[in-house]
């Protein structure tokens, strides 16, 4: 009896977001790529940049944590590498996991040789990479930023201004404009059976790869089956937007994206006429299944959403 092979996946985002992805495609396949965005400023990431002109490690530590070994080891790495310093001296605030990335980044000199250095030290399911050799800018246009001049268009600058804009956000771009991607990144995306993008942050952790000219060509170009998991509710920089807009957005950055399949949740979906006009002109079927955690709280369910995924990889 000859057994099928298991799919060869690439998952793109940042935060929570990611997390979410990674956890669920865990349990569908142990050939899985996490391709992190390197956009972050803020918090404990944003003072090791700073400090060290490094690329931010916050959201490449969540990834290393979503794909630790399941077991209790594993979960306990997870544990520590998410767990921060208390106090008020200089440490306080800094994840664990982010100090052990920096490092091991300052002693090889090689963000992706250093990532798989913790990775085999944590014995994760998959491999994370970067998206870019560089640390980005996320630069945004955004009408209302200022609440007393709700008609002005301002131009923000960083990730974590961007996250939080009230503001509704028209465009962004990354400084540079034209960054060299990970090689590594690129390759698995052009080996790739299946690639999903989102959820997350749309502005900051989704498009933000579609804006790095090799990597938006590999995926593209790739014969890779394209996912894109919508998010549960809007998230501050995309708050009041329904579902078809979010797909809107995308469009308007890659003009060139196309799409397979668009999974999102019935009560993201509801009263939203124009989402399946935006899932088809994206060359996608929509998918409407409850993703969603059982208690109702805007999370997406692991096993939920495992068994959405293995069932269109499976086809």
């Amino acid at each position: 009896m000859t057994r099928r092979r298991t799919p060869a996946v690439v998952a793109f985002g940042g935060g929570h977001g990611l997390y979410a992805a990674l956890s669920a495609l865990r349990y569908v396949t142990p050939d899985l790529t996490a391709v992190v965005t390197v956009a972050d400023d803020g918090g404990s990431s944003g003072r090791l940049r700073a400090e060290f002109d490094m690329l931010p490690p916050g959201d490449l530590r969540m990834a290393l944590a979503a794909l630790c070994a399941d077991d209790q080891l594993g979960r306990t790495w997870a544990d520590v590498l998410q767990s921060r310093f208390g106090g008020d001296g200089p440490l306080a605030g800094h994840a664990i996991g982010n100090l052990l990335i920096a490092g091991l980044w300052q002693r090889l000199d090689d963000p992706v040789a250093g990532l798989d250095m913790v990775g085999a030290l944590l014995r994760i399911q998959g491999r994370v990479l970067p998206m870019a050799a560089v640390p980005l800018t996320i630069e945004a246009d955004v009408v209302g930023a200022d609440p007393t001049r709700p008609d002005d268009l301002s131009l923000l600058r960083g990730q974590a201004t961007v996250a939080k804009t009230r503001g509704d956000v028209r465009a962004v771009r990354l400084a540079p404009s034209d960054p060299p991607a990970c090689a590594e990144s690129v390759d698995s995306v052009l080996r790739a059976d299946h690639i999903v993008l989102g959820p997350g942050s749309w502005f900051t952790s989704v498009i933000p790869h579609l804006l790095v000219p090799e990597l938006a060509e590999a995926i593209i170009s790739t014969s890779a089956q394209r996912i894109l998991t919508m998010n549960l509710v809007p998230a501050d920089e995309t708050d009041g937007f329904p579902a078809s807009r979010h797909l809107e957005m995308l469009a308007d950055h890659c003009p060139a994206l196309r799409l397979d399949t668009v999974i999102v949740d019935p009560s993201f979906a509801a009263d939203d006429p124009p989402l399946e006009r935006f899932t088809r002109s994206l060359g996608a079927r929509l998918v409407v299944e409850n993703v969603r955690m059982r208690d109702g709280s805007p999370r997406h369910d692991p096993h939920r959403l495992a068994a959405v995924y293995a069932e269109l990889m499976q086809q």
